[in-house]
């Protein structure tokens, strides 16, 4: 059995100049990623999938005090003292006493004012937290501000550790492995809906919480699971998040049912093209906007640039987490970290796609580590035209 406590897994003095800067004495965390990561890892498990129980919902509260982590207190559920038996917090101050997401909010407030904390600026995850809670700490603290801690948190977990970046790495390389076992084990006449669910199984096989699949067939452009079918001489589009221990492996990878023509073996050497020219750019101290100005040199030249799309985005607990470097993507967001220097540690989501009026769909998507000098790429294997049906 354990004994002990763990040591901080994060950057106190970070938070603290993260808080002092949004306006906040207090933060409450309330979402899974957050609360996981300021607790070094901790989810607890009975939530690991939904968090809706009976007529409300699950809602872990972590309270952290400016400057004051020894203050720190850790609202959970009831049924969670057994996991943390078996698995230590850091946390002071733990109070198992939650059923509802009020029960959780009452007893935070209670911590708060427990501490002699009376009317304090108190950051909240204004998306993740319910309303009924919400409603519980405005009448507790009728005169706080609530800023929104959600860029704090962003900002907090923007570089990964070692540990991190492993499990990163884990779960990429075992999105790629299903999906090569998926593309090598299926062949005509099999269903988009038969290929995700394959998929599925060979993640969860080796470990990983299956999270979605982004697939195309043939000359299609619907990424939808259906019951349209993979034939001879068409091509697949594999685009699926699994996540080890929250950390999300994305990834996209191509396959088709015979050879490729010259034409479909030009089309992804032009998409590698993009690709390799933006994870040219990536290294630390580099600004992040450069990742961009690279993509966007490389399509200048690029032979079908009218159809292409580039995208780069922050990769870790959260898909399209800091950095941001474009406002122009599909999740809006400033592009706060454009004109800022990318650090050692942080991760990228790098992708190109051609959706080919003609040929199909065709993409790449790689994660990437920004290094101190260069990049590393988290799952390699597969990035050519992988052969299905063998």
């Amino acid at each position: 059995m354990p004994t002990g406590r763990p040591a901080i897994p994060f950057d106190t003095a970070l938070l603290d100049r993260l808080m002092e800067q949004a306006g906040m004495e207090v933060l409450l965390a309330t979402s899974k990623p957050a609360v996981q990561h300021l607790l070094g890892g901790y989810r607890f498990h009975f939530f690991e999938h939904a968090d809706a129980i009976g007529q409300s919902r699950y809602m872990p509260v972590l309270a952290y005090i400016r400057g004051q982590p020894d203050r720190t207190g850790y609202i959970g559920h009831r049924m969670e003292k057994g996991q943390q038996a078996v698995q230590p917090l850091w946390v002071p101050e733990i109070r198992n006493l939650s059923g509802t997401s009020t029960d959780a909010m009452r007893q935070a407030v209670e911590y708060l004012r427990s501490l002699g904390i009376a009317s304090p600026r108190i950051g909240i995850e204004q998306p993740f937290l319910p309303a009924d809670a919400l409603q519980v700490l405005r009448d507790a603290f009728p005169n706080s501000a609530l800023p929104d801690a959600v860029p704090v948190l962003e900002r907090l977990r923007a570089v990964k550790s070692e540990e991190e970046i492993g499990k990163l790495r884990l779960a990429s390389d075992r999105v790629i492995e299903s999906m090569l076992v998926v593309m090598r084990g299926h062949g005509p006449g099999t269903t988009k809906r038969e290929l995700v669910e394959a998929l599925r199984r060979e993640e969860v096989s080796r470990g990983l919480g299956f999270d979605y699949c982004l697939i195309t067939t043939g000359t299609s452009l619907n990424r939808a699971p259906s019951e349209e079918r993979w034939e001879k001489g068409g091509i697949l589009s594999l685009d699926s998040g699994g996540h080890y221990q929250g950390y999300i492996g994305d990834v996209c990878r191509m396959a088709i049912l015979g050879e490729p023509d010259s034409e479909l073996q030009d089309l992804l050497a032009e998409i590698d093209g993009i690709q390799q020219a933006a994870f040219g750019a990536v290294r630390a101290g580099t600004p992040g906007g450069a990742v961009y100005a690279a993509a966007e040199a490389a399509l200048r030249s690029a032979p079908n640039r009218q159809h292409m799309d580039f995208l780069a985005h922050g990769m870790g607990l959260v898909s399209h987490e800091v950095p941001h470097l474009t406002a122009t993507g599909p999740i809006p967001y400033a592009a706060e970290d454009a004109e800022r220097p990318l650090q050692a540690g942080m991760v990228l989501s790098i992708e190109t796609t051609l959706p080919h009026p003609q040929r199909g769909f065709i993409k790449l998507e790689d994660t990437v580590v920004v290094r101190p000098d260069g990049y590393e790429i988290l799952g390699n294997a597969g990035r050519g035209w992988n052969r299905g049906g063998l």
